[in-house]
């Protein structure tokens, strides 16, 4: 599909969008994989020709729902670094951290913040030192309504 879209348009990056789970192609990095596999593989999927930056996604509170806040950090800070360092080694691409948060349905906000820092500081450290991370993008930022939506109706 890589290959079909830039016969098309040649002007237009392409990015593969998956969370970044590593598959057989890289077994010894399972290991960094949540406690579940689901048949993606990260650096296969990013080498195909045609696909110009790789992304990775983290959602650590939905992927070890039940473990500490304190594992759920230290999962994120491992999986950023780990994917930023096979994109600048491995896939030689640029890498955007995209798709992560933290729900507010079971966290406050000063929990959702230290994601948003790890992530951001890990894109920001990266990009300073000429890595592979080249930005990032929370995913639904959502306030508390307070009945704001009756008022726009």
């Amino acid at each position: 599909m890589a290959s079909f879209l830039k016969s098309i348009d040649g002007n237009h990056l392409l990015e593969v969008g998956l969370e970044g789970f590593y598959g057989p192609s890289s077994s010894e990095k399972q290991q960094y994989n949540p406690n579940f596999q689901v048949g993606t593989d990260f650096i296969t999927n990013n080498q195909i020709p045609g696909i110009d930056f790789a992304t990775v996604h983290s959602y650590p509170d939905q992927w070890l729902s039940g473990s500490s806040e304190e594992s759920q950090l230290s999962f994120l800070n491992n999986w950023l670094n780990i994917h930023i360092q096979d994109a600048q080694n491995i896939l030689q691409k640029p890498i955007i951290l995209a798709e992560f948060g933290k729900s507010l349905r079971t966290s406050s906000v000063n929990q959702r913040d230290q994601i948003f820092n790890i992530v951001y500081s890990a894109a920001y450290s990266s990009a300073r030192g000429g890595g592979a991370a080249v930005g990032s993008m929370f995913w639904q930022l959502l306030a508390e309504w307070n009945g704001l939506l009756r008022r726009w109706v």
